[in-house]
């Protein structure tokens, strides 16, 4: 006759495995642009790009400043001719007079030695992308490249970026090595393909040559449309840069990510679980949509992973048959009231069940307990029992006694 083992007691010596809920970001070293540091343990920093013609002196101003004010810690700009470079000193010395000194980021395209040394006497960065800064136009005839063709090119762009790297060196301003995989260089697209990979590579040429110029003010960006390529990409840049030993923070997107809730959830996607593997000290969600939009879906990303706190976290229920108020309503009226202290954790539950558990982390819960009535909490503590109709009132008052 087949029988049961006889149970055992646990073994309460042996410790059980800990799960540590915080993110634990991936150290990379300072690096100052303007006011604002990027890495080195610092908050992640928010950032955005305004869509005016840099020419336009006033617009650009308004524009920057609007952003700034709303959050965004470092603005970028388009600096398309030596024209748009020159101008970015009357923006500069604007700013200041009528507002503050912004921290500004210049965008440099196709061959853009001579824009980009111009540039770097104005602003706080530069960013160059590796597939467009010498450009090499694509043969539809070629098969391959061959070792010497492709140190030949590399030795051009080192004569090319070494001008602009000492500029930025010696005047302690900073660099954003920007690659996208839509504009990867034709020679890493023979030699490693349309791959992260490629990607990486290309990267890391940039930042050897930099390297050799004892220049390290640098930021790294892995930049895709397609999210799973985003963040292979990203994933193996750390990989890799950890392995040489370098510490260079990364600056996350999913470029042309597009607009509305679809925008806004890809963006998400890509950043959040970069964020959440504890990669990425600079964001910026890219929608098709006007650049104020873009600043609190950067900081709502950052709130919800516990990097930063911006606003006031809610904690409520989706809602269910047990339910003995109008949670929806009453969500809508507890925020319009509390929206503004920053730093809180406010909670609405529609019951019991899911009340004082799920909202043990919460600073002040509003709970239906029985029909009618509304239990308001401190903490864990439930202080008293109100009236339904008196219910975001009296929480409100608790608030301010506190």
């Amino acid at each position: 006759m087949q029988t049961l083992p006889t149970p055992t007691t646990p073994d309460t010596t042996v410790s059980q495995p800990t799960f540590d809920t915080t993110i634990k970001r991936r150290k990379t070293r300072p690096v100052k642009v303007g006011n604002v540091t990027i890495g080195g343990g610092y908050p992640v920093v928010v950032q955005s790009m305004i869509n005016e013609d840099t020419l336009d002196v006033d617009s650009s101003v308004t524009a920057i400043r609007r952003l700034h004010e709303i959050g965004c810690e470092i603005v970028r700009v388009t600096v398309p001719s030596m024209g748009h470079a020159k101008v970015m000193a009357e923006i500069k010395q604007k700013l200041i007079k009528t507002y503050q000194d912004v921290p500004i980021v210049a965008d440099v395209h196709h061959n853009g030695l001579k824009i980009a040394l111009e540039v770097a006497k104005h602003i706080e960065k530069v960013r160059i992308n590796p597939g467009l800064y010498v450009f090499e136009k694509p043969n539809s005839k070629r098969t391959e490249y061959s070792k010497a063709e492709f140190d030949e090119i590399g030795e051009k762009i080192r004569e090319t970026l070494a001008p602009l790297v000492i500029s930025l060196r010696d005047q302690g301003k900073a660099m954003r090595i920007g690659v996208n995989h839509g504009s990867l260089a034709e020679r890493m697209l023979f030699t490693y393909g349309d791959t992260p990979e490629g990607m990486v590579e290309s990267a890391l040429e940039f930042i050897r040559i930099c390297e050799s110029l004892d220049f390290r003010n640098l930021v790294i960006s892995m930049k895709a449309s397609r999210v799973p390529v985003m963040v292979a990409a990203y994933r193996l840049m750390a990989k890799r840069l950890d392995e040489l030993g370098m510490d260079y923070p990364l600056h996350l997107g999913v470029t042309e990510a597009g607009d509305g809730e679809y925008g806004r959830i890809k963006s998400t996607a890509g950043i959040a679980t970069l964020l959440a593997d504890g990669l990425g000290d600079t964001i910026r969600v890219s929608l098709t949509e006007s650049p104020e939009k873009e600043i609190p879906v950067c900081y709502s990303i950052l709130q919800a992973l516990g990097l930063r706190k911006t606003m006031v976290e809610y904690v409520a229920c989706p809602s269910c048959g047990r339910t003995l108020f109008n949670l929806e309503s009453v969500l809508h009226q507890v925020r319009e009231a509390t929206k503004h202290l920053t730093g809180l954790d406010i909670a609405v539950m529609g019951c019991i069940v899911n009340g004082p558990g799920e909202m043990a982390d919460a600073d002040y819960g509003y709970v239906g307990k029985t029909p009618g009535y509304i239990s308001l909490y401190r903490g864990r503590e439930e202080i008293k029992k109100v009236p339904e109709a008196q219910g975001v009132e009296e929480l409100i008052n608790l608030i301010k006694a506190d």
